[in-house]
């Protein structure tokens, strides 16, 4: 039950972190609306986190954690707490990493007009929308390297089982965004600019990234940690961990990687695609974080473990129980929002200067972007079995096939499905990396889902198809509340979910899709220990 005690406790703290990112966007969405600004802002504030994402806590921590679990175990059996031997290794890997960080940082401020030039072909023509993205991005690029920073201090708390401080740093950002959106929303009320607005949400993505680092290193030495600069020295494990990495950048960034192509087919278009994409993006997000980051972050360590000490039946007792438990709480999350993608945009966002049109196109995207949702989380989880194997290469493969099917679809299909394309090209996209990724794991022997998994996976599809048609007939009942007053909005949002989650378990419960003997038994060992 440890993962499932550590998926809880990471999950929950993700939960928080991402109904003040919801909250945020709703702030957002209603004082800033949807607009060429908000679009140059979202891009600013996309391009470090897709990089952070990318290399920091997808292929850094996928080689670093792995590494630093095993000097914590080697040091155990050794006699000590298994943390001298860890702490050098990070040391010596701090002493490399962040001279890296600074200049990337700085060969990216100098190289920022190209970049963005070359990212936003439909602004390449207006000189005032261009010098507003740059001076932007200017700003918040050097958030990635204190991420990158709180990324490694998290994947070190992370290797001695504390969740609990790298699952609640993005709070922090959300709150620092949410107070500075209060302040441009006093702005705008006082007749200043929108560039203005955005411009203090750009300072505040880099000072929230100060609060985080100075958060993780707290946290940090009060695990016994003391994390000091050295001469930078390229030690034959820092040089291992580099030749891991650079692979993982691709195996487990394929969703980043496809965000940066993403932004630009959305550049490609007239209109605000890229907020239109973010608002649906964040709905979506929502139990991507909750669950399939929760899950990866929870397995990683644990599979690393049995996969070292040879224990093939352990890591594959891992590797389903994290799928079931994944596809349990996904799945009906996908079919609510794939039916009523648009209720819930317009639930959430519209108001103030996000209009209901800008609701309709928003939710539009979202409906076509879900049909992914499960795969996205299926990656999240299948990934770490190639990680914990120090297998980052594998997986680029993979990422590759989906990129290059989501370049040639739009490159094809752009102008012809506009927006809503680009997300279901995503989607399809997902699918098909998770299901390269599952074949190689059973081709090579690694892991084969067993039959009764299939057949729970096949139960919970049956309860989310009962919910989905409760919710069909219920959103048609409840159409004249969506764009209403806030208690006929939160009327709405409380009938759709309780009734939806409510269809969905009982069905679940009843047809055998969740394993009530394990039920049975944590119930009684919890009853013991109490």
């Amino acid at each position: 039950m440890g993962l499932l005690r550590n998926v809880g406790t990471i999950s929950s703290l993700t939960l928080v972190s991402r109904i003040a990112g919801l909250a945020r966007e709703m702030i957002f969405a209603r004082v800033l609306g949807a607009s060429a600004a908000t679009d140059a802002f979202l891009q600013a504030f996309i391009l470090p986190n897709v990089f952070r994402r990318l290399f920091a806590e997808g292929a850094f921590s996928a080689a670093f954690v792995p590494m630093f679990s095993k000097r914590v175990q080697r040091g155990e059996d050794e006699g000590d707490d298994g943390h001298e031997m860890a702490a050098q290794f990070s040391n010596d890997v701090l002493s490399v990493f962040l001279p890296v960080l600074i200049v990337l940082v700085a060969i990216a401020e100098i190289a920022m007009p190209g970049i963005i030039w070359l990212w936003s072909p439909e602004w390449r023509g207006d000189t005032g929308q261009m010098d507003l993205a740059i001076g932007l991005a200017r700003i918040t690029f050097p958030y990635i390297a204190l991420i990158s920073l709180v990324t490694l201090f998290t994947g070190m708390l992370n290797s001695v089982s504390r969740f609990a401080p790298g699952a609640s740093f993005p709070i922090i950002l959300n709150l620092v965004l949410i107070a500075a959106l209060g302040v441009g929303h006093f702005w705008l009320e006082q007749g200043r600019s929108m560039e203005d607005a955005v411009y203090l949400l750009a300072f505040a993505v880099s000072g929230a990234g100060l609060l985080q680092l100075a958060w993780l290193f707290i946290w940090v030495r009060v695990a016994g940690f003391k994390p000091s600069l050295q001469w930078p020295k390229v030690t034959p494990e820092v040089k291992r961990l580099c030749w891991i990495a650079l692979p993982a950048a691709f195996g487990a960034g394929a969703y980043q990687i496809n965000t940066i192509v993403q932004v630009y087919f959305l550049n490609d278009l007239p209109g605000s695609n890229v907020t239109y994409m973010n608002y649906a993006d964040r709905l979506n997000q929502l139990p991507l974080g909750i669950i399939g980051i929760a899950l990866a972050t929870a397995i990683l360590p644990s599979l690393s473990r049995h996969i070292a000490a040879k224990d093939k039946e352990g890591a594959s007792a891992v590797q389903t129980d994290a799928i079931e438990l994944a596809m349990l709480l996904t799945l009906p999350a996908a079919v609510a929002m794939a039916i009523c993608g648009v209720p819930f945009v317009t639930i959430f966002f519209e108001g103030g200067r996000m209009t209901v049109a800008d609701a309709q196109v928003a939710g539009e995207v979202l409906v076509a972007l879900v049909f992914g949702l499960p795969a996205y989380v299926l990656v999240r989880v299948l990934v770490p079995a190639f990680y914990a194997r120090s297998d980052t290469r594998t997986p680029v493969y993979a990422a590759l096939v989906a990129l290059a099917f989501f370049i040639g679809f739009n490159l094809a299909f752009l102008h012809r499905f506009g927006v809503v394309g680009v997300a279901g090209a995503s989607a399809v996209g997902a699918w098909l990396n998770c299901a390269m990724l599952y074949a190689i794991l059973a081709r090579r022997g690694h892991y084969r889902a067993p039959v009764a998994l299939l057949g729970r996976l096949a139960r919970q599809v049956v309860a989310a198809a009962a919910m989905g048609t409760a919710l069909w007939f219920l959103g048609d009942a409840l159409s004249g509340w969506y764009a209403g007053n806030v208690l006929e909005k939160a009327g709405a949002l409380a009938a759709l979910t309780v009734t939806g989650a409510g269809i969905y378990f009982a069905v679940a419960f009843l047809v055998g899709a969740i394993d009530r003997e394990r039920i049975a038994k944590l119930t009684k060992k919890r009853k013991a220990e109490g």
